[in-house]
């Protein structure tokens, strides 16, 4: 299924080169779901022996994103395949995707994705709080990380879903249905695309072009 694009109010269009890379991104999605079809899906993974493993592949194929991140979920090691946002102290959108399905079907069983919102590093607004973070847990979403910050952290705490953001916030956001949805973004100066594979475990966070399982 393709992804959806999405362009809301005051975002002035999307010129050639974005629309040309939402459908790379589109056909990306769709060749990793089909290279998953038929292979084995394990759910035990350590990223630093990811990292000895693909240490010296190509930056399209395997990324590092940067210690900038902390917990605030109760899963504190969670994978699966990126849907991404991007936006800015407004997160319309992240609601949007936290209340949809957040879980992919496939032969090996169900794989819960991974929500990466760029939020360009704000530390002014909250874009994810306990009401979204408990419908991200319930809708199936293995995991959201956030390039700003979040609030509610008690609440965000005990939630069966990883969570992971820069800082929390107590000042929430102004939904004015701006933003963008499955596009690339640049998550502290890092490339993540959807369809990608994300992996967070204790040690870090990594991306792949494709699933690692």
């Amino acid at each position: 299924m393709l992804l959806e694009k999405v362009v809301l109010s005051k975002c002035h269009g999307v010129n050639f080169t974005v629309q040309l890379q939402i459908f790379v991104c589109e056909v990306t999605a769709i060749y990793n779901f089909l290279a998953i079809k038929d292979q084995p899906m394990t759910t035990s993974f350590a990223t630093c022996d990811l990292c000895d493993a693909h240490k010296n592949d190509s930056p399209d194929l395997f990324r590092v994103l940067p210690p900038a991140f902390r917990d605030f979920g109760a899963r504190r090691v969670f994978f699966g395949p990126v849907t991404t946002v991007k936006c800015f102290e407004d997160n319309s959108l992240v609601k949007a995707a936290v209340d949809s399905c957040g879980f992919i079907e496939t032969p090996q069983g169900r794989i819960g994705k991974v929500l990466v919102v760029d939020g360009a590093g704000s530390l002014r607004r909250a874009l994810l709080g306990g009401n979204l973070g408990a419908a991200a847990a319930r809708n199936g979403w293995a995991g959201v990380v956030i390039d700003g910050c979040v609030r509610d952290v008690a609440e965000l705490a005990p939630l069966d879903v990883g969570i992971r953001a820069l800082a929390s916030m107590p000042l929430p956001t102004e939904k004015q249905n701006q933003g963008l949805k499955d596009l690339p973004v640049q998550i502290q100066g890092v490339w993540v695309r959807p369809g990608d594979w994300l992996y967070a475990d204790a040690d870090g966070m990594v991306v792949s072009a494709s699933c690692l399982g």
